[in-house]
């Protein structure tokens, strides 16, 4: 396999391994001829790509002696004469020869062409095909490589990506896929945030999935961002889209929308404007937040990391880690995230954010298991791939880094022993960690560069103020301008939210907030301690005492939230109030700076005011109004969760839960997609909900909602987490001696051990749930637990035992009129069977599992059942009815976005054709699963690659050897 990569840095892989092209010039060299590969491209020509157009003395010396270089390369691509890759001196000049599918770009738009014409006639392939294209790149195209000649190709290919990626969502949205658009329109449209047919295509996807707010929200983002860096309107386009979901009649997209990027909006070379939240496309993370808008001063402090940067090319074997220290509200942050984005283009393969919380006043520190898992996820590594141990998750982290540059920014760390094990080993990247703390301790074992950020001073601070309200208001009040600096004591938090109060009063005098700040009392005087956070806490009282009223408890009240965020619908329950009537409140404190929209939709705080609202809560409210507040909050969150975790897991008559408050207004998710999506958001704010709710009392909501958590937790691995929230759960139900909570907080626990592989601790925790469920007479919690058993039995080989426990689980299930889980016991009876040999009583469980799954409508079942039932009969030698069913499951798979057991099932799919001699049906059920499992980021150790890779090396093998290819026994994968 021969692939020349230039949607990213410029690469050549040749059989699975990289190739060394050589420096820069080099690799330019081989971009401008493969640019236009098959075609001659002059000298001269190739010198302007190359050096520009005033090229050096020697340029075309030093062009023969690449191109001498890039021939000896080429014939490195084939094996006995087979080269794959030539280049040919002509008559015109030099020609690059190979296959389309052999460079990178060339393949995306034949992948692009076809998908357009596929989309006439089917539309889920074309979105299929789309899909693939999109998944050549690996961050900006020819990385590395400057001059106007590679500018001008670089923004040429984005304007083709940014189309390709409009008509792939277009295509998704109407086969019914709109979740999976969402990461990628939203990291793109942080890149090229004016380019409207974007724009139009995120607010579809976002109203599809029934988040029309935040599709609102995100036009109105667009509509002022076009006003201040353009002075436009949104297009008709735009706008009509708006205006279809206020009247609640969106229509559907085309098909296939035309190329239509604006030239006034497409795409340029600076850096991204604004981001959301963790963003994933093509094998690349994007996670750094949004910038600070009119960032200012800080000149020294950016030229040190600069430096730092610069220092990397010096130390090829060390990764440069940079510790940046102050005192909160300082603006570490900022400048960290300002920096970061400044650095972007120097790290092509990646750059991954975390907010440790180290010192987050409701004590909601990231441990760096989670945060060695967010980065897992964000680089798509599979569920199933993960392994369960911390030093086996980090050394997982660090090997995907090699060979890579990535920027690692660990913003709020708490101490050194926090960030080490989140540190990357490979050179080429560097990794900036904020921190309140001088964390001397990395820089002695580690090497790390400590720099701290200090106060402003006088003048920095009035250029800040200057930034954001225009130097002649300054110059017209010297005097209050001193006395603002002087009570705000060079704090930038405390200076922006200055400016933000007299920005918004261009009218007031400024002597009049001067006045009003030296007669604002401090109540957070014995949070920190230090001078310039002593004064910083005058300035909140200041700026809260200015709100309105309503905004002002809505103010007080969220410091009873747990954090990290809170979305608008929790918002709206915790002040009682309409979705509208938050929103409104939420973007008065916005623009106050007393709250951070930092995500769509998504509301969070600076630790100080974090403190700050929670003491004015415990100040002014009495204890029934937090109480009743922290009762809706909760009852929000639990019956949402409790709806969701019901459309993940479909059941019969769940569990109800005792009536909400009124107020508490949870939320309505219509299906299963829309159910994973606010699982995803919201988990980690559930995760500290339990603990807060534990804390506060609410011992019926601590293990409800763990209860609800765990099959999401559990599908996603986060089986620590699952740990953590079901002994607080446990604790809590034994406080009450709530049977009910202690059996469902038991199965939890076995749950997690039975994934982190602590047989015997899981097998204790299950007999218990088990006798607890018994009491009860609750047939649906024994059935799932006996289903957990025989689960862990078949794993540890104990088929007989496990069959047994396949068969109570189905009693249990019928008992309790559970279809659904009927037919995940027949399945699983049936598995096991084949693997004891008893195959026609396997097919027959199978069947009558299929049936339960149809009835129900549960696609993830049909799934794994199609799966049995292709093993089963490809183990009686019926190929056409194994084939048939694999191709089934496949298709199931991808509808429920399970990539993994797509790619398993195309391995099972191409041995059972290579069991029934179709070599050329094997080869393409193998190149697809391999396609597929480059699309997840799998490493080429994973056993999911290499299989495929292994079947079709012998089938080669056996092409070339002659006939008797197709007898060959391969042993399908599950």
């Amino acid at each position: 396999m021969v692939e020349l990569r230039l949607l990213g840095p410029v690469e050549l892989s040749v059989r699975g391994r990289t190739a060394e092209v050589g420096p820069p010039q080099r690799r330019a060299v081989l971009a401008a001829l493969a640019v236009d590969t098959g075609r001659p491209v002059a000298a001269d020509v190739l010198v302007k790509r190359v050096w520009g157009t005033d090229p050096p003395d020697g340029a075309r010396r030093a062009l023969h002696a690449h191109i001498a270089r890039i021939r000896r390369l080429c014939e490195q691509t084939g094996d006995a004469g087979d080269v794959r890759l030539r280049l040919m001196r002509r008559s015109g000049g030099y020609v690059l020869e190979a296959r389309p599918d052999h460079v990178d770009v060339l393949r995306f738009r034949q992948l692009v062409g076809r998908a357009r014409a596929a989309g006439r006639t089917d539309e889920a392939r074309a979105a299929a095909l789309l899909r693939e294209a999109l998944g050549l790149w690996h961050g900006e195209p020819l990385a590395g490589l400057g001059g106007q000649w590679a500018a001008r190709v670089r923004e040429a290919w984005r304007r083709q990506r940014v189309d390709a990626v409009v008509g792939w969502a277009h295509l998704e949205l109407r086969v019914g896929d709109p979740v999976t658009v969402l990461g990628p329109l939203t990291e793109l449209l942080g890149e090229y945030p004016l380019v409207e047919p974007l724009t139009e295509a995120l607010m579809r996807a976002l109203h599809a999935t029934g988040r029309g707010a935040e599709a609102l929200d995100c036009y109105a983002t667009v509509r002022q961002r076009l006003a201040e860096e353009l002075g436009a309107d949104p297009g008709s386009g735009l706008r009509e889209i708006h205006q279809a979901i206020l009247r609640g009649d969106l229509p559907e997209p085309s098909s296939w929308p035309a190329p239509q990027t604006p030239a006034a909006a497409a795409p340029t070379a600076s850096p991204p404007s604004s981001s959301a939240a963790t963003l994933w496309h093509a094998g690349t993370p994007v996670q750094l937040p949004m910038g600070v808008r009119g960032f200012t001063g800080r000149g020294e402090e950016l030229a040190r990391l600069e430096e730092i940067l610069a220092s990397a090319a010096d130390q090829p074997s060390a990764v440069v880690i940079s510790a940046v220290s102050g005192t909160a509200g300082v603006g570490k942050t900022a400048l960290a995230v300002h920096w970061a984005r400044r650095a972007q283009k120097a790290f092509p393969d990646g750059q991954l954010y975390v907010n440790l919380r180290g010192f987050d006043p409701g004590g909601t520190v990231v441990s760096p298991a989670e945060a060695v898992r967010g980065f897992l996820d964000a680089f798509g590594v599979p569920v199933s791939r993960i392994p369960t141990g911390l030093a086996a998750q980090s050394g997982l982290y660090r090997s995907l880094l090699a060979g890579r540059r990535v920027l690692v920014v660990l913003d709020n760390a708490r101490d050194a022993e926090q960030v080490r094990p989140l540190l990357p080993g490979a050179p080429g990247c560097l990794a900036l960690v904020t921190s309140r703390s001088q964390l001397t301790g990395l820089a002695a074992a580690e090497g790390a560069q400590l720099l701290t950020v200090g106060l402003l001073d006088p003048d920095e601070a009035r250029n800040l103020l200057a930034g954001r309200l225009g130097a002649g208001r300054l110059a017209a009040e010297p005097d209050a301008v001193r006395a603002i600096v002087g009570r705000c004591a060079g704090l930038p938090l405390a200076l922006a939210i200055v400016a933000a109060r007299a920005a918004a009063q261009p009218r007031l005098p400024l002597a009049a907030l001067a006045g009003e700040l030296r007669g604002a009392d401090g109540r957070l005087d014995a949070l920190d301690g230090g001078e310039a956070t002593s004064r910083v806490r005058a300035v909140f009282s200041w700026s809260y005492q200015a709100l309105s009223a309503d905004a002002a408890r809505l103010f007080r009240l969220l410091g009873l939230h747990p954090g990290p965020d809170a979305a608008l619908p929790v918002v709206a329950a915790l002040a009682d109030v309409p979705a509208t009537g938050a929103r409104v409140l939420l973007a008065e404190l916005v623009r106050g700076h007393l709250l951070t929209e930092h995500a769509p939709g998504r509301y969070t705080f600076h630790d100080l005011l974090r403190a700050y609202a929670a003491e004015l809560v415990a100040t002014y409210d009495s204890d029934d109004v937090r109480q009743t507040a922290a009762h809706r909050m909760l009852d929000h969150y639990a019956h949402t969760a409790h709806t969701a975790d019901v459309l993940l897991t479909p059941r019969p008559n769940p569990d109800p839960l005792p009536p909400a408050r009124p107020g508490a207004a949870p939320e309505a998710l219509a299906d299963h997609r829309q159910a994973q999506a606010w699982f995803t958001a919201e988990h980690p704010v559930l995760l500290s909900a339990v603990e807060h709710a534990a804390a506060a009392g609410f011992d019926d909501h601590t293990w409800r909602l763990a209860s609800a958590l765990t099959t999401f937790l559990d599908r996603h691995g986060y089986w620590r987490a699952l740990t953590t929230v079901h002994t607080v759960a446990l604790e809590a139900a034994l406080r009450r001696s709530d049977k009910a909570g202690q059996a469902d907080a038991h199965r939890g626990l076995g749950l997690a051990q039975d994934r982190l592989d602590r047989p015997d601790h899981a097998r204790a925790h299950y007999l218990l749930a088990l006798d607890l469920f018994g009491e009860l007479g609750s047939h649906a919690g024994q059935a799932r637990i006996h289903q957990h058993l025989s689960r862990m039995s078949e794993a540890l080989g104990h088929h007989e035992q496990a069959l047994g426990h396949a068969h109570d689980s189905l009693t249990h299930h019928r008992a309790a009129d559970d279809r659904a889980g009927q037919s995940a016991a027949l399945n699983h009876i049936g598995w096991i069977l084949a693997q004891l040999g008893d195959h026609e009583e396997a097919l027959a469980h199978c069947h009558r599992a299929l049936d339960l799954a149809q009835e129900t409508g549960d696609l993830n079942g049909q799934a794994h059942i199609r799966d049995s039932l292709g093993y089963i009969h490809h183990h009686l030698g019926r190929y056409p009815e194994a084939v048939d069913c694999y191709r089934q499951a496949v298709d199931l798979f991808r509808q429920t976005g399970d990539r993994h057991s797509e790619a398993a099932g195309l391995v099972c799919l191409g041995d059972t054709h290579h069991g029934a001699g179709a070599p050329d049906a094997a080869h393409g059920a193998w190149t697809q699963a391999l396609a597929v499992t480059g699309e997840l980021g799998l490493p080429d150790t994973d056993p999911l690659r290499t299989e495929p890779l292994q079947r079709l090396g012998r089938a080669a093998a056996n092409a070339g050897a002659g006939a008797g290819a197709g007898a060959e026994n391969l042993r399908p994968v599950r």
